[in-house]
């Protein structure tokens, strides 16, 4: 085992080096070394779809049932049915699985 860094390795840099101070914050680039400003990110079409989300609707958030099943979970009455959830995580692959092959 070697101690130390290779000679075609380049030394480490510590995470305080190249920050700047609270006076330097306004001169700061907002570009890592090396990296080009015009730097583009292409998503899949599948990817494209899980951003967008599944059905084109956005998700709603019911308050009521939270509170109903947080409620059901602290008294111990809470129970799970596995064959429920295997059915809709079925189904919610089926769709995406469609959305994705058109």
């Amino acid at each position: 085992m070697k101690i130390g860094n290779p000679p075609e390795k380049p030394a480490l840099v510590p995470a305080t080096a190249g920050r700047a101070t609270p006076g330097e914050a306004g001169k700061a680039t907002a570009t890592p070394a090396g990296a080009e400003a015009s730097a583009q990110v292409e998503l899949s079409n599948t990817a494209a779809t899980l951003m967008s989300g599944v059905g084109g609707a956005t998700p709603e958030f019911d308050a009521e049932k939270v509170a109903r099943i947080a409620q059901a979970i602290a008294d111990g009455t809470f129970t799970v049915n596995p064959e429920a959830i295997a059915d809709k995580l079925i189904a919610n692959a089926q769709e995406l699985l469609g959305k994705a092959s058109r």
